[in-house]
């Protein structure tokens, strides 16, 4: 991507992609787009996974804490470093995978990080319109409610720096408040025991939250490109995220051990207390933060395909399309799956990224043009990650578990209490290519030579 002087500095994001990012995100911008992204009414929910991992016993809640704790900040650790990447360059994620792959390969990334984006897009406006329904009892019509919000988080994505600027200002504030206030109420109490309990589900627990905070590695480098400095927008990711995704998932655990663990109950937990609905509905509004960020990414994917359309239709069409998709929405349990196996593999992608930009060839400076020759090599560490992945975690869509699981019996192994899916799975894709790396710097210290 070749990167053109901008004749004038403009506080918002450039309709091109070869046209030079606006740098104006300061710190706490950026800290409080980080903090909104990180509550959520689906982390709340999500609490569950941690409190009561898939095959193990319920942790006790210190080890709930703890396992959000761990899991949360290695996590943002990995979102903040693909996020210094795009700070480095300018560009935006996909388009750092010019750099990388090459550009025709970096569609491969891409396209998955499209069909992802639109999916989770769809899923937040229904998680939205769940919300209010949980608030007015169901008396707005769910056809409302999905159209205004997907207007709402289309226009967010057509301007999307104005917004972040406005999240800090007003939105952070009444969210962090509405937490805290939660907070106050739901411990006012001593918390029942966790019946038996065990730590035999600590790292599963560890990789629930780990997960959930490394499914924004395709999106960081879409915003911290327009950060003043790296070193900021790495500063800002690990502080508002961590902070607020912990907060949230101990919250969610809070409310869940009141309610006996039944996640479809927690939200009457946040809505009995006292002017419990004022705060919820706050929550429920903040909830747009997720389907703008996944509109304005997905934009942004689109035009590493299509360099010279404006963000702004593209931005558009993809709001449209989420809202139409939304309303034919009503069971999402199978997509969610497949959404979950599409983002697995980003995971690995991201240790192959940071590797290559911090060691490989990145440190001379990445061809980010749209004649970006292709490097075949590196699909081998990023497929290698992606398959370790799979082994540990084959996730829940039946067919692509099943083959996992023959896998597993072939090879002799089986996950336990120790495997971590994402940790393990990025450890192999980083190794594999700090090996593709030495491999490369011996044969062009040669050919040099």
């Amino acid at each position: 991507m070749t990167i053109l002087p901008a004749r004038r500095r403009s506080a918002e994001a450039p309709l091109l992609l070869t046209t030079d990012p606006a740098r104006s995100l300061s710190f706490w911008d950026q800290t409080a787009f980080w903090a909104n992204l990180g509550v959520s009414l689906i982390g709340f929910t999500g609490a569950v996974y941690v409190l009561q991992p898939a095959g193990h016993a319920p942790l006790p809640i210190a080890g709930a804490l703890l396992a959000t704790l761990v899991g949360t900040l290695i996590g943002t650790a990995l979102v903040a470093a693909a996020g210094a990447v795009g700070a480095r360059t300018g560009a935006p994620a996909m388009a750092n995978f010019r750099g990388l792959f090459g550009t025709r390969l970096s569609y491969l990334p891409t396209v998955a990080n499209i069909v992802q984006c639109v999916g989770w897009g769809v899923y937040e406006l229904t998680v939205i319109s769940g919300g209010v329904g949980v608030l007015t009892h169901d008396r707005l019509d769910r056809v409302v409610v999905i159209v205004a919000a997907g207007a709402l988080c289309t226009a967010m994505a057509i301007w999307p720096l104005s917004v972040l600027h406005i999240l800090r200002k007003y939105v952070t504030v009444a969210v962090a408040i509405s937490m805290l206030y939660f907070t106050v109420q739901l411990l006012r109490h001593p918390l029942p025991a966790v019946a038996d309990a065990s730590w035999s589900g600590f790292f599963p627990g560890v990789d629930t939250a780990l997960a959930v905070a490394v499914s924004f590695v395709p999106l960081a480098a879409d915003y911290t490109r327009h950060a003043r400095s790296a070193r900021a927008a790495s500063g800002a990711t690990m502080l508002g995220y961590s902070l607020a995704q912990t907060w949230c998932y101990l919250l969610g655990v809070v409310a869940l051990i009141q309610v006996g663990g039944d996640p479809s109950r927690i939200f009457d937990t946040f809505l009995g207390v006292a002017a419990g609905w004022v705060f919820f509905a706050v929550l429920v509004l903040r909830e747009s933060d997720q389907s703008f960020a996944n509109v304005y990414s997905t934009a942004m994917s689109l035009q590493n395909l299509l360099p010279r359309v404006d963000r702004r239709v593209l931005a558009a069409a993809v709001g449209v399309l989420a809202t139409v998709l939304a309303l034919g929405v009503h069971d999402f349990t199978g997509f969610s799956n497949f959404l979950l196996l599409i983002g697995s593999v980003f995971v690995p992608l991201c240790a192959v990224l940071v590797v290559d930009f911090r060691w490989g060839r990145g440190r001379s400076g990445w061809d980010l043009s749209e004649r970006a020759p292709a490097r075949p090599a590196m699909l081998l560490p990023w497929l290698l990650g992606f398959a370790v992945y799979q082994l540990f975690n084959p996730g829940s869509v039946s067919w692509w578990a099943r083959l996992w699981t023959d896998v597993q019996n072939a090879l002799g192994v089986h996950p336990g209490w120790w495997s971590s899916a994402s940790l393990f799975s990025f450890l192999a894709a980083g190794l594999a290519t700090g090996v593709l790396v030495l491999i490369e710097r011996r044969v062009t210290g040669r050919a040099g030579g």
